[in-house]
């Protein structure tokens, strides 16, 4: 007999060297003479509870309740009733006496008594709680006595403990028996081990051994007395002593005093049955019992009641005791998120109640679902993701932002809601610095291309600050061929004001990143156009960056003209640096109200956070804007920079990363071209100025070989940017100047016109007079060539002759 309890008993091993738990420190109280232990799995580390009941004979009375409790426990099953993990029994000698010893290994819990101490609660937050923990133990209680027609006989606080989510279980089970009613006959005891129970405990019919009234009475009567004495204890904060004190009910809530007296009615069939206490008890109607409770059977509920719970749960969360919260609330909302039962509102709780979470804790419960959440195709967990990402960015890893997090995120960029769109951009202020070079310069830029053509002006304003901002995590190569291609060429010529000034300000902030060859030729004469914008803020910004500008390439001629030649390639300011930090991040983080208000200085970003941050804003009339002229050099006169290989993603066409792909991949930034609109005068003269080649009189330079330099510029540019890119002078000024001269006293018909040149110095550098000319007729009069639409009206009277003119 004994060696088959043993087998029964007994799990994987056969004595405690077997045991693959390792046994830790014990709680300070447990159920009658069992000892409960915190421990460790040997395989994984993870924790359990261990219950160990030692006896000095193999056929000691506890013993052999321990085991009944053990078969029980092994058998039965129900979400409040602790959950097993494997048993065994050891022989073990103290000295020379041998003593058996049972353990049971059961999922990580603590006794009630202690987890109440450790959570301080009061008030409201504590009777709600207690709510709760009731609710499930009586969901226990009747599953035993309705469900499974067994009893208990011990229901009291020892015989509670809690979870790491504060759920409250049921164990104990040592007393636990059928019930055998209908055995009315029968005179024996129907609770074998009933004297393990404490006489405080014990209804007037137990503690008389009464045994046929007992099986008269219902099969919750025994169990019902003991959920009464559990209340008790629950409330006055004290262990029961005597049955009398029972009759104390100062601390027992009043809406749960009629449900007290019931199940401690003297009489057993008076007694409440625990289903009807579930069902019909107002004190279980209460905010945390509603909110846990739907959350549970949340499968079952219509979209709408999702909606309007989430949208009510994140201010509701907050007068949630704490604890219940983040141990109970937050894993059940993580989990129904992940398996897709919870709405998209869900999440902004989520990430709020996440917000209370130590950053460990965050990182080890919360940032998992927050990754697999990614990948959803709900368009409205996506937008939630990218606008509360700030919260849990930085929490992320490079490794998961570029393997697992970038990959769908990037999907927004070619959304057709400008909304995603605009939030996908956003995010990568935070992301972008995670991300690997390959990541940055093969696909991040390419998306960044096609935004800042985008036809939301506030998306293509918020790219130029983007721009601006990540382009310290940028290699050099890949700098050189973006930042002033970006902000010259597109960002400058937009008709949207913000965008102008934004393009103004990354300039200035990533002055640090040019040298001064570039700043002369080619951001300079772009800036300087800027003086006379249409608007206010844009000429402001253009001004300061005039003179920051100007003051770089002034220390670098002092530094020249010192002799001192280290350091003059790039000499931008750290305060510049700053100013579009701060910039951009209130224009990337604040939603701001929509208005066609200028940009901003760095002073106040505010302003230019208010227009490039809503995809709505109003965007100027095409006459309002002026025409910048192309500042533009003869590429056969400047020398070409050289330009490292770059294996980013920008230099395909060199080194072969990417093969095989598009065109319009390579050359992304050709597929549009600056809006053109009718120019002022004003703005022509200024144009043909800088187009009018400078003619130096008596200079006879012939041979430079112009075709070989175009086509070395041409390869170094062939990139995503380098379609638009202004060829850079060369080194010397007086060289640039001979060329021209060639290549002006080339095109020149007669030899009076060099005359007139050596007798007016000025008049090569001289602007030509402004002149409403007519393009000649007879450029247009191919066969089958549609005539040229005709300018003045002097041209219609005399069509045959043009000298009238």
């Amino acid at each position: 007999m004994f060696k088959f309890l043993k087998g029964v008993v007994g799990g994987s091993g056969t004595g405690l060297k077997d045991l693959p738990y390792n046994i830790g420190e014990p709680y300070s109280s447990a159920w009658g003479s069992w000892t409960h232990s915190r421990g460790t799995s040997k395989d994984d580390g993870s924790l359990v509870s261990i219950f160990s009941l030692t006896g000095s004979n193999a056929q000691d009375g506890h013993l052999a309740a321990g085991r009944n409790g053990v078969k029980r426990l092994r058998t039965v099953r129900h979400p409040n009733i602790l959950s097993f993990l494997h048993s065994t029994e050891a022989e073990i000698f103290d000295g020379a006496t041998p003593k058996h010893t049972i353990y049971i290994v059961t999922e990580p819990v603590m006794p009630l008594s202690e987890k109440i101490k450790e959570l301080g609660l009061e008030g409201t937050q504590r009777d709600e709680y207690y709510a709760w923990g009731l609710r499930q133990i009586s969901k226990a209680v009747s599953f035993l006595n309705n469900d499974c027609k067994l009893v208990h006989g011990n229901v009291c606080l020892a015989s509670v403990v809690v979870t790491p989510t504060l759920d409250w279980k049921l164990h104990a089970f040592d007393v636990l028996s059928e019930f055998d009613g209908n055995n009315e006959g029968s005179t024996g005891p129907m609770l074998q081990y009933e004297w393990l129970v404490g006489a405080q405990y014990k209804p007037m019919e137990l503690t008389k051994s009464d045994w046929a009234a007992i099986r008269k009475s219902p099969p919750y009567a025994i169990d019902s007395w003991g959920l009464g004495c559990l209340i008790y204890e629950l409330f006055s904060g004290m262990k029961l002593a005597k049955t009398e004190e029972l009759r104390n009910t100062s601390s027992i809530p009043k809406s749960l005093l009629p449900d007290y007296q019931k199940l401690l009615s003297s009489m057993p069939p008076r007694r409440l049955n625990t289903s009807k206490l579930i069902e019909n008890s107002e004190y279980f109607q209460n905010r945390l019992v509603e909110t846990i409770q739907f959350m549970e059977i949340l499968s079952l509920k219509d979209s709408v009641e999702k909606d309007t719970f989430f949208r009510k749960l994140p201010n509701l969360a907050e007068q949630l005791p704490r604890p219940i919260v983040l141990k109970k609330l937050l894993p059940l909302l993580a989990s129904a998120l992940e398996f897709g039962s919870a709405a998209a509102p869900a999440l902004t709780a989520l990430l709020k109640m996440a917000s209370w979470l130590s950053p460990e804790e965050f990182t080890a419960k919360i940032l998992p679902t927050v990754v697999k959440l990614f990948a959803s195709n709900d368009r409205a967990i996506r937008v939630g993701l990218l606008q509360h990402i700030d919260q849990f960015g930085e929490s992320l890893s490079s490794q998961v932002v570029d393997e697992q997090v970038y990959p769908h995120v990037a999907t927004g960029f070619s959304d057709t809601s400008a909304i995603l769109r605009e939030l996908t951009l956003k995010s990568m202020l935070i992301l972008a610095p995670k991300l690997s070079q390959r990541t940055i310069a093969g696909s991040l830029l390419k998306y960044l291309s096609k935004l800042q053509v985008d036809e939301e002006a506030a998306i293509r304003t918020n790219t130029t600050i983007l721009l601006g901002n990540i382009a310290s995590h940028l290699n050099d190569g890949t700098r050189k061929r973006v930042l002033i291609n970006a902000f010259t060429v597109r960002a400058l010529r937009d008709n949207f004001s913000p965008a102008r000034g934004a393009g103004v300000m990354a300039l200035c902030a990533t002055s640090s990143y040019y040298d001064t060859m570039e700043i002369a030729t080619r951001i300079l004469p772009n800036i300087v156009v800027l003086t006379i914008d249409p608007d206010s803020d844009v000429r402001s910004k253009a001004f300061q960056a005039v003179d920051l500008f100007l003051q770089i390439v002034k220390q670098h001629d002092e530094k020249i003209n010192s002799g001192d030649t280290t350091g003059t390639s790039s000499m931008g300011t750290s305060a510049g640096n700053a100013g579009l930090l701060g910039w951009a991040m209130s224009s990337l983080t604040i939603k701001g109200k929509a208005d066609h208000a200028p940009v901003a200085s760095a002073e106040s970003s505010s302003q230019l956070t208010a227009a490039a941050s809503n995809a709505s804003s109003v965007v100027s009339p095409p006459d309002a804007m002026p025409t910048y002229p192309t500042f533009t050099t003869n590429s056969a006169d400047l020398p070409v920079p050289s330009s490292p290989t770059s294996t980013d993603g920008w230099g395909e066409i060199e080194n072969g990363i990417f093969e095989e792909q598009d065109k319009d991949e390579k050359d992304i930034w050709d597929d549009v071209e600056p809006v053109e609109e009718p120019k002022p005068a004003a703005f022509a003269n200024i144009q043909a100025a800088q187009k009018r080649p400078i003619v130096q009189p008596k200079s006879q330079v012939t041979s430079v070989k112009p075709k070989t330099t175009v086509r070395a510029a041409k390869d170094e540019d062939d990139t995503l940017w380098g379609s638009i890119a202004a060829p850079a002078p060369r080194s010397t000024a007086s060289k640039s100047l001979n060329m021209r001269s060639t290549a002006s006293t080339s095109s020149l018909a007669s030899a009076s016109t060099t005359k007139a040149d050596d007798d007016d110095p000025w008049a090569a550098i001289a602007a030509p007079p402004p002149t409403t000319r007519a393009k000649p007729l007879s450029l247009g009069r191919g066969r089958g060539t549609k005539p040229a639409a005709p300018k003045l009206g002097a041209q219609r009277v005399n069509r045959t002759s043009s000298g009238g003119i």
